[in-house]
């Protein structure tokens, strides 16, 4: 975002926001060009072989693994299953 304001003549004195500036600019906002990657990442992982260390990672368990306290962090599979739904 430093870029693009400085792209647009604009400081962080003139308190733009971020959105404004995006749609000024036209880019996407970050979320979507995170799930572009997630998604480019899921095809290539997808197109090896199934005896790749990558493929082979995938279908793992970790049965002896003691989580900390609070909500579970969301795995790969579980954002990438939210990503091909939208």
């Amino acid at each position: 975002m430093r870029m693009i304001h400085w792209m647009c003549n604009y400081t962080r004195m003139d308190k733009i926001r971020n959105e404004v500036i995006r749609e000024k600019v036209r880019i996407a906002p970050l979320e979507h060009k995170m799930r572009e990657t997630r998604l480019r990442w899921f095809g290539h992982v997808k197109r090896r072989s199934k005896d790749t260390p990558v493929r082979r990672c995938e279908g793992m368990t970790l049965a002896d693994c003691r989580r900390g306290r609070g909500r579970p962090k969301k795995n790969w599979k579980e954002m990438i299953r939210e990503d091909l739904s939208s």
